[in-house]
C-alpha cells in the first residue's frame, strides 16, 4: 500500500477539516458492495484494530484488515482532480475491471 504525495496532502487535510487530530490514522478496507463485487471503504480512526497491517505513509498511519490488505497489495491510493470530480483514487493491481463510474471493482477469478 503507498499513497502519493498529494494523497498525504489531502488526507491531512481532511483529518485536519474533519476534527480529528494527528493520533487519527486512515482505516481503508475492501467490502463487499457496487456493482462490480466490491467497493472500497475509507474512514479515519483512533487506532488500528488487533488484526490490522499499519503502514507509514509520510505522516499519516494507515490501516488494513488482513482479508482487505490482500486484495490491495500493491495499490498505489492518488488524489486526482479532473473533470469528472476530484477524490481519492486507487490504482489497484488486483482489480480486473471497474464499475463505469470507478466506484467499485471486481477481481480475477482464482485457479
Amino acid at each position: 500500500m503507498q499513497l502519493t504525495p498529494k494523497a498525504i496532502e489531502k488526507v491531512l487535510a481532511a483529518r485536519a477539516g474533519e476534527g480529528y487530530g494527528d493520533d487519527h490514522g486512515l482505516r481503508l478496507a475492501v467490502v463487499k458492495g457496487g456493482c462490480s463485487g466490491y467497493e472500497y471503504s475509507v474512514k479515519f480512526a483512533a487506532a488500528p484494530a488487533d488484526d490490522d497491517l499499519v503502514y507509514r505513509a509520510g505522516e499519516v498511519d494507515v490501516y488494513v484488515d488482513a482479508q482487505s490488505a490482500q486484495m490491495l497489495r500493491g495499490t498505489v491510493l492518488d488524489y486526482v482532480d479532473g473533470l469528472h470530480g476530484a477524490g481519492l483514487e486507487f490504482l489497484n493491481p488486483n482489480a480486473a475491471h471497474s464499475c463505469g463510474c470507478g466506484a467499485s471493482f471486481a477481481t480475477q477469478p482464482q485457479d
